[in-house]
């Protein structure tokens, strides 16, 4: 596994728990409004200086008293393809995992599944269909979404959907893509915002605008209906 960075501990990124947060390299997609351009870039990758594997087992099992689980996230995690053994490694240590996904890879969630090695998985959706390769900065097969988006619901122990309101994203978009995950229980609304010391995959999108806090509060409230749970975010 390659990882970059190791978060010791998060309240946040994983619901009601205590976990770490570890930032796995590479990802097939080249969304131009993501901030991670360091874990996405290979000319940027190469720059960084792994965390080996052992150490990042050694930092958990040191801290299973205090963590509930790990969060998995990238970069794109199910490109690596010593994801299953590093997750069993992390289960045999008592931790529950989460994983982030772009759900391209709807055979690694499924294998992941099948060994329940997976506690809670949150997949980010893009956008409506028509608009997906646009967002994502490269051509994606929808099919492989919409099997990964059944996956999740089908079979995840617990799961969250998510979207983050980019640059050019409207809310017809959003309202679009909702009906990709008709069944889902949870589902977010992230605001776009770019951290100061942050770049982007493409810098020029930082001079696109995106929707304001109070136009995500008043679409969730015309979509909250789809779902049990979720919010703005």
């Amino acid at each position: 596994m390659d990882i970059a960075y190791l978060l010791s501990t998060t309240l946040i990124d994983y619901p009601g728990k205590v976990a770490a947060l570890g930032f796995t390299t590479g990802c097939n997609f080249r969304c131009p409004f993501c901030h991670n351009c360091e874990l996405v870039l290979p000319e940027k990758i190469k720059k960084l200086k792994l965390i080996p594997e052992n150490e990042v087992l050694y930092f958990l099992r040191e801290r299973r008293g205090f963590l509930d689980g790990l969060v998995i996230t990238g970069g794109e995690p199910t490109v690596q393809p010593g994801l299953f053994r590093f997750i069993e490694k992390v289960k045999g240590l008592g931790l529950l995992v989460k994983l982030d996904t772009n759900g391209s890879w709807p055979e690694v969630l499924e294998e992941l599944l099948d060994a329940h090695l997976l506690d809670y998985i949150a997949m980010d959706l893009k956008g409506p269909a028509a608009r997906y390769d646009e967002m994502a900065g490269v051509h994606v097969d929808m099919a492989a979404i919409t099997r990964s988006i059944r996956l999740i619901i089908e079979r995840a122990p617990d799961y969250e959907f998510r979207t983050t309101t980019a640059p050019t994203i409207t809310a017809k978009d959003i309202k679009e893509a909702v009906s990709l995950i008709a069944g889902a229980k949870r589902y977010y609304l992230q605001q776009f915002v770019v951290p100061p010391d942050k770049d982007l995959v493409d810098p020029a999108w930082n001079q696109k605008t995106a929707l304001p806090e109070r136009e995500l509060r008043a679409l969730w409230e015309g979509i909250k209906g789809n779902f049990t749970e979720g919010g703005v975010r």
